[in-house]
């Protein structure tokens, strides 16, 4: 079940890791790159050929549509180095593909109906406009192939225990649990009656401040007694964070001034940086190193497919500027 997990995260390892690139690179104010745009139109190259893989060739025309299918109108804002990147995937996509074919993997009529049943009810549950009628069931299935064909790829990967341990020994560091503090507040709308309140609970027991919070706080906690959470250093406001972390257990902080009001804060428990156990460490220690043998594989694999399929590349025949990857 996790390595099906797994497997639907990979998905788009061929694809998905376009889409941070990609719009980072659009995004970008690099001079050389803003300073034109490309178009993907042009009537002269669409029934140019851009790649050959074995008996099977691509046109510009099909790298639109591609690019269309994945980005739909975004796609006008892509640069020659995003549109780039992009081709090398579609590339390594149309690769996969025929290796699918020589390898008689495909897609059952069930499984196709299965799904466009699926994505339709999530579309409906996310609330988009969007409906699978308006997709290209073309590049949906293309994508469920490569889906399937990297689960045949991964599926017989496993994590041993003496990997884990081994693992667990090399990397202590990264399960050192730092300082943290279980705190509480009573969150007030001004200052005067921030100090009003403190006077209050000065010398009060645990239990009367806890009283005192659901009755006189306006923060959101106050229904759990002014119960905030468990927290470490850089995952509150640095104002809030200097004063927790200055205080006993059982201590009040004085009242502290943000943006949200007037906070009086109690320190509930403070917790010394500790070394996670193997035993709790286990479930990320194992997703960890089937992430890395998932992507080795993957990766070797795509190597091997440039390698042994008879294909080629006409970049002279591209609409757009290619940029080889230099990275």
């Amino acid at each position: 079940m996790r390595l099906l997990k797994q497997k639907r995260s990979l998905f788009f390892l061929f694809l998905a890791g376009i889409f941070i690139f990609l719009f980072a690179n659009c995004g970008e104010k690099n001079e050389q790159e803003s300073s034109f745009s490309v178009s993907l139109e042009d009537p002269q190259k669409k029934s140019y050929i851009i790649i050959e893989i074995e008996d099977t060739t691509y046109l510009n025309s099909d790298f639109e549509k591609y690019v269309r299918g994945t980005f739909g109108n975004d796609q006008k804002a892509l640069t020659p180095v995003s549109l780039s990147r992009l081709l090398d995937k579609f590339i390594e996509e149309k690769l996969v593909l025929k290796s699918a074919t020589n390898q008689n993997i495909s897609l059952s009529w069930e499984e196709k109906q299965d799904y466009l049943a699926k994505l339709s009810a999530e579309l409906k549950s996310e609330g988009s406009d969007v409906s699978v009628e308006d997709m290209d069931t073309e590049i949906l299935f293309d994508r469920l192939l490569i889906e399937k064909y990297t689960y045949v790829l991964v599926k017989d990967i496993e994590v041993k225990d003496e990997e884990i341990k081994e693992y667990y020994n090399l990397h202590k560091r990264e399960f050192l649990r730092p300082q943290r503090v279980e705190a509480s507040q009573i969150l007030l709308e001004t200052e005067d009656r921030a100090i009003e309140v403190m006077e209050r609970v000065k010398n009060v027991s645990e239990e009367d401040f806890r009283k005192i919070a659901e009755a006189e706080s306006i923060g959101l906690e106050a229904v759990k007694g002014g119960k905030m959470g468990v927290f470490e250093m850089g995952q509150l406001p640095f104002e809030m964070e200097q004063v927790l972390f200055s205080l006993e257990e059982g201590e009040l902080s004085p009242v502290v001034e943000s943006s949200y009001g007037y906070h009086i804060f109690r320190v509930d428990r403070r917790f010394e940086p500790e070394l996670i156990s193997e035993e709790e460490a286990l479930p990320s220690i194992k997703a960890k190193i089937l992430d890395l043998k998932i992507n080795y594989r993957v990766s070797s694999h795509m190597e091997y497919l440039k390698n042994n399929i008879e294909w080629s590349f006409y970049p002279m025949n591209l609409s757009f500027p290619y940029q080889r990857d230099n990275i």
